[in-house]
């Protein structure tokens, strides 16, 4: 029987193409699959990559209005570099790690092997669309697994295409269900081996709450207002420019892209004409007109940027702040902000930069450290103790000194958030341990049987070993460690 789903309005409709998705992914699992197998896949998605870049260029600049030359920076040669870095090194991941025993189970041979979890499920958002599907995907790969993709439908383009070209490339291993909110909570009710979402903390908390049900682990990897400190000792123009870089690309919907600026009343006077000579360096005098500079995704999230500037008293705008919703255009935005302003209350998502002074670095730490742990916490300072009193005395996903995302850039680095903003790393290594279950495994031959110290009955000589064998003394001897009676 087909599983359905009632909605109040047309009643129950079934989702079988939802189910046939699972079904088909969950047969495809081979628990044993060996490195040639695994490599061939990876293979198969590199060619994916490589063999269609213009038609995923295309669907980005659709959805997003993504320059070319961001797309691949961004998304296709980020996610390509981390593909070929996997396929490098997996032979070495996948190779059981011999570790020592105790001398109380000699002899005997341990040894901790990488297995694959089972089928999962990969549910990508919309501000980077490919990436955020296929670099997530590689790991999944690499680790054995089959998985399902969710594309998000509001980058609807990229996940057309993407959807094709997955089931063509690796339609064995990979089925991808597109659809909206009926599709989702169709899926969430399956039981996966590992959900791995992308997103904001709302639908986290569903998916968390769905998947709990089957008692089957998450990675969330959600956002937050990331935060950039900047003090006198940095070069305020060259910190100006990677910021506005950072903030700015994509139109400034980026997770990790630094959400508001902390910094001296007096630095942050001299950083405001820094901004402006940057923006336009980076955009022209007018960003509208500029080939590196994209659109917020849809007209109901410019909406919301917005509502949020319309709070803004026009003395606080230091440059930008037109928005044309015909073409989802909103101008590269720096505002004054309070500490408890409208912009300060969530996470902006938008190419809007709050200004927000604060008296010393030390009142900045007493901030964040009062608000949600952010995804990311950038640091321009060329002071040793700053830097320190921002790494000693703040939490977040990462922490970046004199440079904004670039912590995402190196393999070799867990990309994940903590508490609010996300739970579980992937990229590099990182992603095929979150894909792969460390199963231990000991090997004790049958003889000579040592564990017969350890047999009942526990009296005499054979109790004596058995405490002995743990590194206990005899049974109601003290030590001179025991504690008195009272």
């Amino acid at each position: 029987m087909t599983p359905t789903r009632t909605d109040p309005e047309t009643g129950p409709t079934a989702f079988p193409e939802v189910d046939d998705a699972v079904e088909r992914a969950r047969t495809a699992f081979v628990p044993d699959l060996g490195l040639a197998a695994r490599l061939d896949r990876l293979h198969r998605l590199e060619d994916l990559i490589r063999e269609n870049r213009g038609v995923l260029e295309e669907a980005l600049a659709a959805d997003l209005g993504k320059p070319a030359h961001e797309a691949w920076l961004t998304e296709l040669g980020f996610t390509l570099e981390e593909v070929v870095g996997i396929r490098k090194e997996l032979r070495g991941w996948m190779r059981p790690r011999r570790v020592p025993v105790p001398l109380s189970l000699a002899p005997a041979r341990a040894r901790i092997e990488a297995q694959p979890l089972g089928t999962v499920l990969i549910m990508a958002p919309w501000n980077y669309p490919v990436q955020l599907v296929l670099s997530p995907l590689a790991g999944a790969l690499a680790a054995g697994n089959t998985v399902v993709v969710k594309p998000s439908e509001v980058s609807a383009n990229v996940s057309a295409v993407l959807a094709g070209l997955l089931g063509r490339y690796l339609g064995d291993c990979v089925s991808v269900v597109e659809g909206g909110v009926p599709e989702t909570t169709r899926l969430l009710e399956h039981r996966f081996d590992h959900v791995f979402y992308t997103g904001n903390g709302s639908v986290a908390r569903v998916v968390m709450a769905a998947a709990a049900r089957h008692l089957t682990p998450v990675t969330l990897e959600l956002g937050g207002k990331s935060p950039a400190w900047v003090d006198d000792s940095t070069d305020l123009r060259t910190a100006a420019r990677r910021i506005v870089w950072g903030k700015f690309v994509n139109a400034g919907q980026t997770c990790v892209a630094p959400d508001h600026v902390l910094g001296p009343p007096g630095v942050l006077a001299d950083v405001e004409p820094e901004l402006v000579r940057a923006l336009a360096e980076h955009y022209g005098a007018d960003a509208r007109h500029s080939d590196s500079y994209g659109r917020i995704v849809s007209e109901r999230h410019l909406a919301r940027l917005t509502r949020l500037l319309d709070q803004v008293p026009a003395a606080d705008v230091v440059c930008g702040g037109s928005a044309d919703p015909a073409e989802c255009y909103l101008e590269p935005t720096v505002v004054r902000s309070a500490p408890d302003g409208p912009l300060m209350a969530e996470e902006i998502f938008g190419p809007v930069l709050p200004l927000v002074a604060v008296p010393s670095a030390e009142d900045a730490v007493e901030l964040i450290a009062a608000g949600d742990k952010p995804l990311a916490l950038y640091v321009f300072s060329e002071h040793r103790a700053v830097k320190d009193l921002f790494r000693r005395r703040t939490s977040s996903g990462g922490l970046s000194f004199n440079a904004p995302l670039l912590q995402l850039s190196s393999p070799h680095l867990p990309f994940g958030g903590v508490g609010d903003s996300g739970t579980g790393a992937y990229h590099g290594k990182h992603s095929f341990t979150t894909f792969s279950h460390a199963r231990a495994v000991l090997d004790k031959p049958l003889g000579p049987d040592t564990l017969r110290v350890v047999y009942p009955p526990y009296r005499g000589l054979r109790s004596r070993l058995a405490a002995a064998a743990v590194g206990l003394r005899r049974p109601g001897r003290r030590t001179r460690h025991a504690v008195s009676k009272i």
